[in-house]
């Protein structure tokens, strides 16, 4: 019986090599990982511009006093203030079930209502743009576990029992 023959291996040289990995040039070695996400994002390329949320406060701060048939505006300006938070919070949930959803074309739609029915809220309460812009800039640069635990505050319970807020 003649021998099986056997498959010649090539030596270790021939061997096809695995080009090697490069390394990734978002992470630099001399800095810790964390350091690094901590840093912001580059400024992004804008087509439509964050300013279009100051122009939405001035036509729905123009519409306060128009005529309810007319403007869903002053529709759900002349509700009151539960009427207002009451359907910001619907549009926030409509958001959050897109996004969990994965549904990106109805993420970006709900988003847009959402903005929308803050700055809806931000009039009926008679806020400013440039107040809440203040206070992100504030903010800016803070760790938000750093912020977040400086807000802490107590809070009264039904029962007259006090409970720290959890950051």
């Amino acid at each position: 019986m003649a021998k099986a023959a056997k498959k010649k291996t090539p030596k270790r040289a021939e061997r096809k090599r695995r080009p090697a990995k490069k390394a990734d040039p978002r992470v630099r070695a001399d800095v810790p990982l964390l350091q690094e996400r901590a840093r912001p994002p580059p400024p992004l390329a804008l087509g439509a511009s964050p300013a279009v949320l100051d122009r939405l406060w001035a036509v729905v701060t123009s519409r306060r006093d128009a005529d309810p048939a007319l403007s869903h505006s002053a529709r759900l300006l002349s509700r009151g203030t539960p009427k207002v938070a009451q359907k910001f919070g619907e549009e926030a949930v409509e958001c959050l079930i897109e996004a969990v959803a994965g549904n990106r074309e109805a993420l970006i739609g709900e988003s847009a209502d959402v903005l929308y029915h803050l700055i809806v809220l931000w009039v009926n309460a008679g806020i400013r743009p440039d107040e809440i812009w203040s206070e992100l800039q504030r903010r800016e640069g803070i760790s938000g576990i750093a912020e977040k635990a400086s807000r802490a505050r107590v809070l009264p319970l039904a029962f007259g029992v006090n409970s720290t807020k959890i950051p």
